[in-house]
C-alpha cells in the first residue's frame, strides 16, 4: 500500500529566520534562526516534504517587490542547500489585512492551495508557526497546529505560550523548529514501527 506524502508547512519569519518588525526586503536582512536550517534538512532526511506559507503584506503596501522577495527566497534556498535541506514550494499571501482576502493567515486559503497542489488530505498535514494566526489557519484548514517560541512568541514563557496555544485546541508548543523536528521525527518512528527508511534522528 502506498504511503501518503508526509508534508510539513512552515511559516517563514519567526520559524526559519528571525522576525523583523520591518519587512525582510533583501538577502542581507534574512538571518536564519539557530538550528533552523539543520532542522529542515532533518525533516527532509526523515522523509518529510517541507513547504513554506508566509504572509507578505509588504507586497501589498509597496514596501516590498517581487524581485526583492524572490532574491530573499533564493538566498534562503541556497542556505538550506548548504545544510542538505530544501523546501518544495513557497506560497505567499501578498495582501494586507484590509484586503479581506481568503489567503492571509488566519484564513486557510494558503493551506487549501497547498493541499490542492500536492494532492494531500489536509488532516494529515502538519503546520508550524510562531503566532496564534498560524494555529487558527491550520485549524480552519483541518491541519495539525504547532506553535514555536522562536519568533513573535519568543517573549512568552512556556506557560504563556501554552495558554496562547490553548486558544486553538489541539495545538502543541515547542521551543523552536529544532525542538519541533525532534518531536515529529520521534513520533513518526514510533508510528512507523521500525522507522521510515531506516532513518535514525541524530537528536
Amino acid at each position: 500500500m502506498e504511503r501518503a506524502m508526509k508534508l510539513v508547512v512552515l511559516g517563514r519569519d519567526g520559524v526559519i529566520n528571525r522576525f523583523r518588525e520591518e519587512h525582510v526586503a533583501s538577502p542581507n536582512e534574512w538571518e536564519p534562526l539557530p538550528g533552523a536550517l539543520e532542522a529542515v534538512a532533518r525533516l527532509n532526511h526523515a522523509g518529510w516534504h517541507v513547504v513554506v506559507a508566509t504572509n507578505q503584506p509588504g507586497l501589498g503596501t509597496g514596501l516590498l517587490d517581487m524581485a526583492g522577495l524572490n532574491s530573499v527566497h533564493q538566498h534562503m534556498n541556497q542556505s538550506l542547500a548548504r545544510h542538505g535541506g530544501r523546501v518544495d514550494a513557497i506560497f505567499i499571501c501578498p495582501h494586507t489585512a484590509s484586503d479581506l482576502c481568503d489567503c492571509r493567515k488566519p484564513a486557510p486559503g494558503l493551506l487549501l492551495k497547498i493541499g490542492e497542489r500536492f494532492g494531500v488530505s489536509l488532516h494529515e498535514v502538519v503546520v508550524v508557526g510562531d503566532t496564534v494566526r498560524d494555529l487558527q489557519a491550520a485549524q480552519a484548514a483541518g491541519c495539525e497546529p504547532h506553535l514555536v517560541r522562536s519568533g513573535r512568541s519568543g517573549h512568552l514563557s512556556a506557560d504563556e505560550a501554552e495558554a496562547l496555544a490553548a486558544q486553538v485546541p489541539g495545538s502543541l508548543v515547542h521551543a523552536d523548529l529544532d525542538a519541533f523536528t525532534s518531536y515529529l521525527v520521534k513520533r513518526s518512528r514510533v508510528r512507523d514501527g521500525t522507522g521510515r527508511a531506516g532513518y535514525t534522528d541524530p537528536k
